[in-house]
């Protein structure tokens, strides 16, 4: 058969006839990788409010709460709003809370009451609670890393109560990366280990320091070796050494996701910026994808807009 039946052929299969011509770019993009835009098998997404080709993806989309942080650090947004926001707003129905923004009702049960009511009320799922503020996994201090190790705690009995799958807690330290590395493996071990009782995941995301050398971090999983114990690759987060004047040392984002993605139970899709046909101006989302697909991925992957030029809610479309 010509590459030109061929062609049509697939289209057909993909019922690119009956779908929007913007479609047409992409689908005759993979067309002519000899790539197929969806798998039976491994596609899990269920269609989202205005978006037809949902069902195509072979991951889930979630929004990341940080997405909205000047309106909400502003005071213009209500934490309480964020499910509604993103379904009726962005057609997404999976959230991932971040706890700066809710961070005295972590034991607030009528709080949390209202949190999981709004958000099942709506049919959104809670994604996971990313935590902040609470210490490093990776502190040498042994007191200070064991009161970190506590301090979480709380919000992995909050996770459970509102039906998210992890908690994303920091990993990194300062000192000889060796010695941050065994700190947080012992570490993670002890949270991962109260996470077990409560069905929840404890997952590390590239967040800055040591944490952002994808070797390193994946070195920490093998250390620690719990199913429930996994990463959070950021697309964006492989500053390695900051300055007051920027980021000094970075490590390559594309070898820092393929080492993270073995251990992943989501990923967050970070941006920044976009060029005129819609494509993100410091990541090359392709290839970063490939990584993520090729990696057997099916779970959430956040969007999390965190540029400047754009408003927070052009940004989530932009993203999404």
């Amino acid at each position: 058969m010509s590459n030109s039946n061929n062609r049509r052929q697939f289209l057909r299969q993909m019922g690119v006839y009956t779908m929007g011509l913007g479609m047409l770019p992409a689908v005759l993009a993979a067309c002519n990788n000899g790539e197929a835009t969806h798998n039976e098998k491994d596609s899990t997404a269920a269609p989202q409010e205005g978006d037809a080709t949902a069902k195509e993806l072979f991951f889930k989309i979630s929004l990341a709460e940080w997405s909205f942080h000047k309106a909400l650090f502003a005071g213009k947004m209500n934490h309480l709003d964020f499910a509604s926001r993103a379904k009726n707003e962005f057609g997404i129905e999976g959230i991932e809370y971040v706890n700066q923004f809710f961070k005295d009702k972590a034991k607030d049960q009528s709080y949390l009451d209202e949190m999981k009511k709004r958000a099942d009320d709506l049919g959104v799922r809670s994604v996971l609670i990313m935590c902040d503020g609470e210490g490093e996994m990776g502190d040498l201090d042994v007191k200070k890393r064991l009161q970190a190790v506590e301090n979480h705690y709380k919000w992995i009995e909050a996770a459970k109560f509102l039906g998210c799958h992890s908690i994303r807690v920091n990993a990194a330290g300062e000192g000889d990366p060796a010695e941050v590395a065994k700190a947080a493996a012992e570490s993670l071990t002890k949270l991962a280990t109260f996470g077990k009782e409560h069905n929840i995941g404890v997952i590390v995301e590239n967040h800055g320091g040591n944490s952002s050398n994808g070797k390193g971090l994946s070195g920490i999983m093998k250390a620690v070796n719990m199913p429930n114990c996994g990463t959070l690759p950021d697309l964006g987060n492989f500053c390695s050494k900051r300055s007051k004047t920027g980021c000094e040392e970075e490590y390559d984002r594309y070898q820092g996701v393929t080492e993270l993605m073995p251990f992943a139970k989501g990923v967050s899709a970070k941006t920044y910026d976009f060029d005129a046909a819609g494509n993100e101006t410091t990541i090359d989302f392709k290839r970063i994808l490939q990584i993520v697909k090729s990696a057997g991925f099916t779970g959430f992957m956040g969007i999390e807009y965190e540029g400047e030029r754009l408003s927070e809610e052009e940004g989530i479309r932009k993203t999404k």
